[in-house]
């Protein structure tokens, strides 16, 4: 059995630290030197703006003191002034909101543990559950977003004492339960705030010098959601052995020959997850599905409660939808754990309902809840972890050895 540390280098662990860090820095940095101008009412503001380059973008150059003929309507803040505001107003609500918003980013693990536990009939533990979870959370904190933590849950579980093929069974099952809660879910909040208000316009990709709009890479990542929706579907529920056979076919040819054994394998434990499966009751796939809604809406209000700790006013199920959208962003983004990405689009898609100025520095408080918890509780989780499979194998192997001397005595006599 290869060691599970040597799948977590040191490199793979601080290189996603770094540039979280360091785009987090930049941000924050960016956003406390610079004013932030803002239109009020006429005669409420210290500045009037003439646009003299006609951009009708306003800068601190093109703007001149209000007098008797010129009333003032603009208005310039600096960050640090808005979070001392901030701070000299705090209330116990607020407070409370940021407790609540961890209250729902423990929910999300507590309910990932129980969709574990219910997928495996209960033969994982609450221990190994927990244990699991974390290191899932981990590889994907240190993995590209586009990769994701899933060959790393494969290994994880399967050293759970539970058997390779269910190992695989239960994790294809846990990818095919999120991408069925994002594909019914998005579109329903997307519809309900209005498609031209959940996409924010301000977000460019650009690609082989092709700019893509949110709107497009939403599109795209949402069918390829669908397509490994329905990729999932069929290999499992409804031609298991066809797609055994296609998987054979391809380990045959010589682009796959190195990976051979490791396609035939897959092509085997998709029948034996078929079989397990498609036995299971419409019940159990109903608590499944209301687990996996649980555990991503948990996932989701946790920045919904963090701005309300902030700001009182702003459509909660808007914030809720364009975090929907977000995710697609993240999911392809190709930096570890979305490191940099995340920190960049978290004020873009949520400034319109937080103070002025404070988007970067909210992002990086975002990421101390959902993200920077899962590196320092991988680190600590994943040695223990790794010295109890260790020790349970070591067992195992005992026990063989003595079957296979005891065999060998009997067979003796």
């Amino acid at each position: 059995m290869a060691h599970p540390l040597k799948l977590f280098s040191f490199n793979r662990v601080i290189v996603p630290i770094i540039i979280g860090l360091v785009v987090a820095v930049f941000l924050i940095a960016k956003d406390f030197s610079e004013p932030i101008i803002s239109e009020v009412e006429a005669g409420q503001g210290e500045y009037y703006w003439i646009d003299a380059n006609n951009d009708n973008a306003k800068d601190i150059s093109e703007l001149h003191l209000a007098d008797e003929d010129n009333k003032g309507n603009i208005s310039v803040d600096h960050q640090k002034d808005i979070l001392k505001l901030i701070i000299k107003n705090w209330t116990w609500a607020s407070t409370i909101f940021l407790l609540i918003a961890m209250f729902f980013a423990v929910m999300r693990d507590f309910m990932y543990m129980l969709r574990l536990r219910h997928l495996s009939d209960k033969q994982l533990s609450w221990k190994q559950s927990f244990q699991i979870i974390m290191i899932w959370e981990f590889g994907s904190a240190i993995t590209p977003s586009i990769v994701g933590g899933s060959a790393v849950a494969f290994f994880i579980v399967s050293l759970e004492g539970i058997g390779v093929a269910r190992s695989t069974s239960i994790v294809l099952i846990t990818a095919l339960l999120d991408e069925l809660f994002y594909i019914i879910i998005a579109p329903i909040a997307i519809l309900l705030v209005g498609v031209n208000a959940a996409f924010v316009h301000d977000f460019d990709f650009r690609l082989f010098g092709i700019d893509f709009g949110v709107i497009t890479v939403f599109f795209i990542g949402y069918g390829f959601m669908c397509l490994l929706t329905l990729i999932i579907l069929l290999a499992i529920f409804i031609y298991p052995n066809s797609f055994k056979k296609f998987l054979y076919y391809l380990s045959n040819k010589k682009m796959f020959r190195k990976k051979k054994s490791d396609l035939q394998k897959i092509g085997d434990d998709v029948i034996t997850s078929s079989i397990e499966f498609r036995g299971k009751s419409f019940w159990f796939w109903i608590k499944a599905y209301l687990i996996t809604i649980s555990s991503w809406i948990s996932r989701f209000l946790v920045v919904n409660f963090i701005i309300l700790a902030f700001s009182s006013h702003g459509d909660q199920l808007l914030i809720f939808a364009r975090q929907l959208v977000m995710w697609i962003i993240l999911c392809i983004s190709p930096t570890p754990g979305s490191s940099g990405i995340a920190e960049f689009a978290f004020p873009i898609f949520f400034n319109d309902f937080i103070p002025l100025g404070l988007g970067s520095t909210l992002s990086v408080l975002w990421r101390l809840y959902t993200y920077y918890p899962y590196i320092i509780l991988g680190l600590i989780v994943l040695p223990i972890w790794t010295k109890r499979v260790l020790r349970r194998q070591r067992m195992k192997k005992i026990r063989e050895n003595q079957e296979i001397e005891k065999q060998n005595k009997e067979s003796g006599n």
